[in-house]
């Protein structure tokens, strides 16, 4: 069986004053329908450039991705993004903030069908007595649920997350990871995420995937995560596996830690100025083709 997400021998490189600087090469990922894979690793390494170019925000320079058997070209609403900071219209309540994208998306749909589109997913996602609330309005967490209902109301084939609850609380991550997981179970959307959290990918993942240390990063390990779902977060905790999973990852995260300490030590002069990932620009507005949340 085909994977429904290939993402084959992808590169990124950004021309600059001295000479080309690769920040992802030879990046090769096969995403199983349904599945929910964490990308895992040091920041700068590359891992929101793999999803911004996965979600159309970015260029590749080599390589290619294939969605549910069509290749990739540009952003489209077959993918939800949900990024770090929700970029939320300011103007629009949370309700119109969401509609925005279900129009364009099911416009063969009735006025109240669309509605209940929408309320549902605010309502899920515990809005639903602040959902005519301007972002103004809203607490930091309270615009992320409306950036996570407004992806799951597109009914997209892939879900692309670029650490969504880095800006949080620890309180309101936990609570989030519990919704975007019910909502995830309730609609089996193959996800892609990105975090640098260890404890968040193994409660959240099916599999997590490690990715070296830039430049030129690629994928350096592959752990699979087997905890049953559903999952409360205490079960996680207990089972036997996690730790030793979490040894590893964190192993892994050392080593290339080391490495890239020992790298920087072979430089005589001043070290440059560090390759960083390049963060996704949100539109301001929504477009035909792409709702960023």
């Amino acid at each position: 069986m085909s994977p429904h997400v290939d993402l084959s021998n992808l590169a990124k490189v950004y021309a600059t004053p001295k000479g080309p600087a690769v920040i992802v090469k030879d990046f090769n990922l096969k995403i199983a329908k349904g599945e929910f894979v964490t990308l895992i690793g040091h920041s700068g390494c590359g891992k929101s450039t793999v999803l911004s170019m996965l979600a159309g925000l970015s260029d590749i320079t080599e390589g290619a991705i294939v969605l549910g058997g069509k290749e990739l070209v540009g952003a489209g609403p077959d993918r939800g993004v949900v990024f770090q900071s929700p970029s939320l219209l300011p103007w629009y309540t949370a309700f119109e903030n969401v509609m925005l994208g279900v129009e364009q998306v099911f416009f063969t749909a009735s006025a109240e069908e669309r509605r209940e589109i929408v309320e549902y997913y605010l309502t899920v996602v515990g809005l639903g007595d602040s959902m005519h609330k301007r972002p103004a309005e809203l607490s930091q967490g309270m615009r992320q649920r409306v950036g996570i209902a407004r992806a799951f109301a597109l009914k997209p084939k892939m879900l692309l997350l670029d650490e969504p609850f880095g800006m949080l609380d620890s309180l309101t991550r936990y609570e989030l990871q519990a919704v975007l997981l019910k909502l995830w179970r309730e609609n089996r959307i193959t996800t892609l995420m990105v975090t640098h959290d260890v404890d968040e990918a193994l409660y959240l993942s099916d599999r997590v995937v490690c990715m070296t240390d830039g430049p030129e990063a690629e994928v350096g390990d592959i752990i699979p995560v087997s905890f049953p779902r559903p999952r409360e977060r205490q079960v996680v905790m207990d089972h036997p596996d996690y730790y030793p999973l979490r040894e590893r990852l964190i192993e892994f995260l050392e080593i290339h830690a080391h490495k890239k300490k020992r790298a920087a030590s072979t430089i005589p002069a001043a070290p440059a100025t560090p390759l960083t990932e390049p963060l996704p620009t949100p539109a301001t507005g929504t477009g035909v083709t792409l709702v960023t949340v």
